[in-house]
C-alpha cells in the first residue's frame, strides 16, 4: 500500500532462461540425462549412496526411497515421481501429460470428485501450498506433505499416492470442466511479452529436437477439442509402475512405511505390450545461431550468448570435484561483474555469466556457459554485450587470481561446516529432492558426512591451475547461440547479426588481466565503548529473556534448538521515512541506497571479500514507520554480525559513484515500465489505494531529479543518531550468558540521545466509498481483476483470528466457484491484510486473471460468494478445514526460528502481550459458523469497495 524506493532489479534468473509456456503449478526440476560413462573413463571412484535411505523395488518395477527424518516432527513428505512428461505425447495428445496431472485431483477410484482434497484439507494439508504437482518434458511429480501423528491420515497418504499412480478415473464431465482451467493457466502465465518472445526463441534454442514441439502446456486447440479417449489412453499407456517411484521421508518407522508401499502399490500392473520410453537429444550446431526479437511490451534491451556443451550425471568423486570448480568459476566471475556494476561508467545495467544446465535444465544432458547483458538502450546494447564478452575473455585468457580463489574456498568451507552441523536438523524436503534426482537421472545421493569429507578433500586438492584450466573450456567454437530481446521502439537502434558476430569474434581485443581491489583492514578501527545490562526479566512461558541496556535499548533473547548453527536477529524503533518532510521525501525514499553502498571503507565487493568464510552479516534499513538493523550468523561469527550493526549505525558509507549509478539504472526502469501492462496496472493500484496522496504515488523519472545524496545521507545519519528506543530480537542457537558480553560491547555501545521518538501519520489512506477504475493496456486477451473490501477497525488478536477464518472460508468458495464451477480462472487469490499503525485498518482482496469477455461474469460470481457468506456464514466443513490447517501450521511454526523472530518483533511493535501465542487454541475454538457470519456482515460491507480492472487497450 505504501511507496518504497527500490534499486533496479530485472531478475537475471528469468532472463537467463527463456520461459516456455507454463508447466503446472511448479517449475520442473533441473534434470541431467543419464549416461553409460564408465568409472574408468570418469577417472574417479563411484560415490556411494547414503546408507540412511532405504532403496527398493517391487516386482512390478516400482522403485521406492524411504528415510526416517524427524525434522519437522510428526510430518512426512510423500512424493510420487513418474518418468513421463510431454515428450511421450502423440501429436493429437499435446498438453495431455499436464492435463493428466490436473485430473489426478478431480477424482480417483477411491476418492471421487473433490473428495481427496476435502479429506486432506480437514487433516490440515493445504491445497496448492502443500498438496501440489508439476509436469515437465520427461517427468510428472506429485507431492503430499502429511502429518504422521494420525495413523489413519498417514496410512491414507499412501492410498492417495497409489490412486494417482494407477486409479485416476477420468470422468468425461470432469475432463470437460478442466479444459477451461488449463486454458486459463496458459493465459495467467503467458499472453505477455515474455511469452510471445519465447514462442519465437524456442525454435532456435531447441532447434531440430522434439522438445520444440512438445511444450508441456500443449496446444490450446487440442486442449479444447480432444476426445476423452486420448487422455485416457495417455494415462493407460504411461502411468505404470516400472516408470514410477514413491519417495517417503519423515518422522515414521521405515519398516512400516515399506509395508504400506507394498500393500498399496504391488497391485499395480504394467501394460502387456508397453510403449517404449524413448530418449531425445538436442542436435549440435556448427555455425552460430542468432535471433533478434522485439516486442512492444518488452521493457529492457537484453543480449545473451550461450555456449552449449554435453553434460554427464554426477556419479563419481571426479564429477563432484569438477562441479565444485564450476561453482568456484561462477562465483568469481559474478564477483567481478558486480564490481563493474558499482562503477559510474559501467557499460551495462546488469550482467551475469555462469556455467550450468542449459536454459535451466530445459534439455537433460545439455549444459552451457551463458552470459547476459542488459543495456540502457538499443544503441548501447552492443557495447554492453561486448563488455560482458570481454569479462569472459579476460577469464579465458588470464584466468583468476589466487586471492579470488582463496575467498571462494573460504566461503565453500564455511558452508560445508554449517551443513555438517545441521545434519540432524535438515528438513525432509531437501532429502526428497536428492532422491527425486536420483530416480530421474541417476545422480548420486551421498550422505552428509561423506559429502563433508569429499568437499574438504576437494578444497585441499583444487589448485588455481585446475580452475583456470577448466575455465578455458567454457568458451567453445561451436554450439553458440546469440539472442537479443528488446522493446519494439528500439528496433532500428539494435546491433545487427553481423555486429553481434563481430563482437563475439573480437571480444578478446585489448583485454588485460584482472587486478584485485581488496581492502586489507579491519571492519572496525577500534572496539566501541561498551555499555551495560541494567535489568533482566524472564518470561518462562515462551522462553524469552528481556534485557534493558544502559543506552536504553531493549533486547529480547529466545535461545532455541531448532537449528544447531543459526542465529537471526532484527531490531526496530519508530520513525522511518514518515519523518521526512514533503520537500525531502524523494531523497529519504532513496535512503536504502546508503546501506546498499557498503559500510565504512568497504564497498559491497570489498566487504564480501573481507568477510570471506565468515557467516556474520548485518545491515541497516529504514522503512515507512521504523528503522533498525537485521542480520544473521552462526554462533562462532555472531561477533562479526554485531560489529556490522555497529558499523552501519556509526560509520555509514557515502559513495557518490554507487549511489548515482543506482539512480541512473532505476531511471531506465521507470522510463520503460509504461510498456508493461502489469507495471501500469500496479502503479494505478498504488495510486488509487493511497487516494492519490502525494506521499503514496509511484515514483516517476521526474522524482529522481529531486533526490540528493547529501540529503539522503543526512537523513540516514539522523535516524541512527539515537538508538535508545531500538528493540532487538535475537533468536537461535546461543547461550544467554555467553552472548551478554557481545551485546554489552556492540549493542549497548550504539550511540543514544534518549529522545522520545514516534512515526508521523501523514494521512495516506485508501479512499472511502465505492471506487471503480479500469486500465486499458495490453495487446492480448488477458484481464486482471483486483477487488478490495476494506475499512477501519479495532485491532485485536481475537478479531484478527476471525478475519483469518473468514478469509480462508471465502478463499475456498471463490476457488470452487470461479475455477471449479465457472472454469474461468486458474488460481484466484483471496487475501486479508491488517495494520495497526498509523491507523488500524483491514483489507480483504480478491484477485484473478481471466479472459476479457469473462470479467463482469466472474466479478459478479465472486461478489455473489461474498454475499452468500454474509447471509449464511462459512460452512461447517470450511471452519473445520481452517482450524485443522491453522493448527498444523502453528505446530510447524513453533519449531521455526524465523517465525519466532517475526512473532516477537510484531508483538513488541503492536504493544501486544508476548504470551499471546499460548492462547491461540482458545481463539481458534471461538471460530464458529455463527462468528463467521457475524464477521462477514461486519467486515465484508460494500460501503468501502474498490474495483480495479486491467483489460487490453481498445
Amino acid at each position: 500500500m505504501k511507496k518504497h524506493f527500490s534499486v533496479l532489479s530485472i531478475g537475471l534468473a528469468a532472463l537467463f532462461v527463456v520461459n516456455a509456456p507454463a508447466y503446472a503449478q511448479k517449475k520442473t526440476a533441473v534434470v541431467k540425462k543419464a549416461t553409460t560413462t564408465s568409472v574408468a573413463k570418469t577417472q574417479g571412484s563411484l560415490i556411494p549412496n547414503d546408507p540412511n535411505v532405504k532403496i527398493g523395488k517391487l516386482s512390478n518395477g516400482l522403485t521406492y526411497y524411504i528415510r526416517k527424518n524427524s525434522e519437522p516432527n510428526n510430518r512426512a513428505e510423500l512424493y510420487l515421481a513418474t518418468r513421463i512428461g510431454s515428450l511421450m505425447e502423440d501429436d493429437n495428445q499435446q498438453g495431455l501429460a499436464h492435463f493428466t496431472e490436473h485430473m489426478a485431483f478431480n477424482g480417483t477410484k477411491d476418492f471421487p470428485k473433490n473428495e481427496m482434497i476435502n479429506y486432506l484439507q480437514k487433516a490440515g494439508v493445504r491445497f496448492g501450498a502443500d498438496l501440489n504437482a508439476y509436469t515437465g518434458f520427461d517427468q510428472t511429480v506429485y507431492q503430499l506433505p502429511i502429518p504422521t501423528d494420525s495413523t489413519t491420515v498417514f496410512r491414507t497418504g499412501f492410498k492417495i499416492l497409489a490412486n494417482w499412480a494407477g486409479k485416476i478415473v477420468m470422468e468425461g464431465d470432469e475432463i470437460d470442466k478442466e479444459r477451461g482451467v488449463i486454458v486459463e493457466e496458459d493465459r495467467q502465465r503467458g499472453k505477455n511479452a515474455q511469452d510471445r518472445m519465447s514462442k519465437q526463441l524456442l525454435p532456435v534454442l531447441l532447434k531440430g529436437s522434439r522438445y520444440a514441439d512438445r511444450l508441456p502446456i500443449g496446444k490450446i486447440d487440442i486442449l479444447n477439442s480432444f476426445t476423452h479417449d486420448k487422455i485416457r489412453n495417455f494415462y493407460k499407456d504411461w502411468y505404470r509402475p516400472n516408470l514410477q517411484a514413491v519417495i517417503a521421508v519423515g518422522d515414521f518407522d521405515v519398516n512400516e512405511v515399506e509395508q504400506l508401499i507394498k500393500e498399496n502399490f504391488s497391485v499395480l500392473t504394467n501394460p502387456t505390450n508397453p510403449r517404449p520410453r524413448l530418449s531425445y537429444d538436442l542436435p549440435d550446431n556448427v555455425a552460430p545461431l542468432v535471433k533478434i526479437i522485439t516486442d512492444p511490451e518488452q521493457q529492457y534491451n537484453v543480449a545473451q550468448i550461450m555456449y552449449k556443451q554435453r553434460g554427464s550425471v554426477l556419479k563419481t568423486t571426479t564429477d563432484y570435484k569438477k562441479s565444485m570448480v564450476y561453482n568456484m568459476i561462477n562465483n568469481m566471475l559474478a564477483s567481478r561483474i558486480q564490481e563493474i556494476m558499482q562503477k559510474g561508467n559501467a557499460p551495462f545495467l546488469q550482467a551475469q555469466s555462469g556455467f550450468g544446465s542449459y536454459q535451466g535444465g530445459l534439455v537433460p544432458g545439455i549444459n552451457a556457459f551463458q552470459s547476459v547483458a542488459v543495456s540502457t538502450s538499443g544503441a548501447t546494447l552492443e557495447k554492453a554485450f561486448i563488455a560482458v564478452l570481454a569479462e569472459n575473455e579476460r577469464m579465458n585468457k588470464y584466468g583468476f587470481t589466487q586471492s579470488e580463489l582463496d575467498v571462494i574456498k573460504k566461503n565453500i568451507e564455511a558452508g560445508n561446516e554449517i551443513r555438517l552441523k545441521e545434519k540432524d536438523k535438515t528438513g525432509s524436503s531437501s532429502f526428497v529432492q536428492k532422491y527425486l534426482n536420483h530416480f530421474l537421472t541417476g545422480t548420486s545421493i551421498p550422505s552428509t558426512e561423506y559429502t563433508y569429507e569429499l568437499t574438504k578433500k576437494a578444497l585441499a586438492e583444487i589448485t588455481l591451475a585446475d580452475v583456470n584450466a577448466l575455465a578455458k573450456t567454457l568458451i567453445t567454437k561451436e554450439n553458440q547461440i546469440i539472442i537479443v530481446q528488446a522493446p519494439e521502439k528500439e528496433k532500428a537502434n539494435l546491433p545487427t547479426e553481423a555486429q553481434l558476430l563481430a563482437a563475439l569474434k573480437n571480444a578478446s581485443n585489448n583485454v588485460t588481466a584482472y587486478v584485485d581491489n581488496s581492502v586489507n583492514k579491519p571492519l572496525l578501527d577500534k572496539k566501541p565503548v561498551a555499555g551495560k545490562i541494567v535489568s533482566e526479566q524472564k518470561n518462562d512461558k515462551i522462553g524469552v529473556t528481556t534485557l534493558t541496556l544502559s543506552n536504553g535499548i531493549k533486547v529480547l533473547l529466545k535461545p532455541t534448538d531448532f537449528k544447531n548453527d543459526q542465529i537471526i536477529f532484527n531490531s526496530f524503533s519508530k520513525g522511518g521515512t514518515s519523518l521526512a518532510t514533503d520537500e525531502n521525501l524523494q531523497s529519504a525514499s532513496a535512503v536504502s541506497l546508503i546501506p546498499g553502498s557498503g559500510v565504512g571503507d568497504f564497498n559491497p565487493t570489498q566487504l564480501n571479500k573481507l568477510l570471506a568464510g565468515n557467516t556474520g552479516r548485518a545491515e541497516a534499513y529504514i522503512g515507512d514507520l521504523y528503522q533498525g538493523y537485521n542480520g544473521s550468523a552462526t554462533p562462532k561469527d555472531l561477533e562479526t554480525a554485531f560489529q556490522m550493526v555497529y558499523a552501519y549505525g556509526t560509520n555509514p558509507r557515502k559513495d557518490p559513484e554507487i549511489f548515482n549509478k543506482s539512480l541512473k539504472d532505476f531511471r531506465v526502469s521507470l522510463e520503460n515500465k509504461g510498456a508493461n501492462p502489469e507495471s501500469v496496472f500496479a502503479d494505478t493500484v498504488q495510486a488509487v489505494l493511497s487516494s492519490y496522496h502525494k506521499r503514496g504515488m509511484p515514483l516517476t523519472p521526474a522524482d529522481l531529479d529531486k533526490i540528493s545524496l547529501d540529503v539522503a545521507f543526512d537523513f540516514y545519519k539522523d535516524r541512527f543518531a539515537d538508538n535508545s528506543e531500538q528493540t532487538f530480537v535475537i533468536v537461535g542457537a546461543f547461550d544467554i550468558e555467553k552472548i551478554k558480553p557481545l551485546i554489552e560491547t556492540y549493542i549497548a555501545g550504539l550511540p543514544f540521545l534518549n529522545k522520545k521518538q514516534n512515526f508521523v501519520d501523514n494521512g495516506v489512506y485508501p479512499p472511502k466509498g465505492k471506487i471503480s477504475k479500469t486500465v486499458y493496456k495490453g495487446l492480448e486477451d488477458k484481464a486482471a481483476v483486483q477487488l478490495y473490501i476494506h475499512g477501519d477497525y479495532e485491532y485485536s488478536a481475537d478479531t484478527n483470528m476471525q478475519l483469518n477464518a473468514l478469509k480462508a472460508a471465502l478463499e475456498n468458495k471463490i476457488l470452487e466457484r470461479l475455477r471449479e464451477k465457472e472454469s474461468g480462472v486458474y488460481s484466484p487469490q483471496v487475501g486479508i491484510s491488517v495494520e495497526k499503525y498509523p491507523k488500524a485498518h483491514y483489507y480483504f482482496t480478491i484477485s484473478f486473471s481471466c479472459a476479457t469477455a469473462n470479467v463482469e461474469k466472474l466479478i459478479a460470481a465472486a461478489l455473489d460468494e461474498v454475499n452468500h457468506i454474509k447471509d449464511n456464514g462459512a460452512t461447517t466443513d470450511d471452519i473445520s478445514k481452517f482450524k485443522s490447517e491453522e493448527q498444523r501450521q502453528i505446530e510447524l511454526s513453533l519449531r521455526d526460528n524465523s517465525f519466532w523472530l517475526n512473532y516477537l518483533s510484531n508483538r513488541e511493535k503492536q504493544g501486544d502481550n508476548l504470551d499471546q501465542i499460548m492462547n491461540i487454541k482458545e481463539r481458534l475454538d471461538k471460530v464458529t459458523v455463527e462468528t463467521s457470519k457475524a464477521t462477514a456482515q461486519k467486515y465484508l460491507s460494500d460501503d468501502n469497495y474498490i474495483r480495479l480492472v486491467l483489460v487490453p487497450q481498445k
